[in-house]
């Protein structure tokens, strides 16, 4: 069983061979704006365009906390859009970040890399704007993705 490989560089440029699916944390307000998510924007229009699309039909489909959208952005990247915090500004209820909702978003991840046959890259999820602990989030990393046998690569920018 293969760990979590970090290295320096660009999410949105993912490294190596074969199929691979980006994945980040959305709120739960329908908010793209900053963060990742602009550098996910710069690079391809369509996950933020089908973000906006899910949150405006959210009564008639899955969107919430925990649930997991994918887009297809080249012949072999995806994006997964993980709604993984509630609001968007820390305040009296805590930080945004909800790590039993990224926990089940990355159930669904795994579902999807399994079906494509992919490696997963990700910056730091939850921990950026979202206000998590990366010493919370890698367990949930390693318990639904690493232990399931998928390859995982995260991403420090810089």
């Amino acid at each position: 069983m293969s760990g979590i490989t970090y290295v320096r560089g660009d999410a949105t440029s993912p490294q190596g061979k074969g199929v691979k699916l980006i994945v980040h944390v959305c709120n739960d307000l329908g908010g793209w704006g900053k963060g990742f998510v602009l550098a996910l924007s710069r690079r391809w229009s369509e996950p933020e365009a089908a973000y906006r699309r899910w949150h405006r039909g959210r009564s008639g489909n899955d969107f919430g906390l925990g649930a997991a959208q994918f887009v297809q952005v080249e012949p072999y990247i995806w994006v997964a859009n993980v709604v993984g915090q509630r609001g968007i500004r820390t305040g009296s209820k805590g930080v945004p970040v909800r790590y039993e909702a990224i926990g089940a978003g990355l159930d669904k991840v795994a579902g999807k890399a399994a079906e494509l046959g992919a490696s997963v890259h990700m910056p730091r999820i939850g921990c950026g704007l979202a206000g998590g602990t990366w010493s919370r989030v890698e367990p949930l990393v390693s318990d639904r993705l690493v232990a399931r046998g998928i390859e995982v690569t995260v991403y420090d920018f810089g």
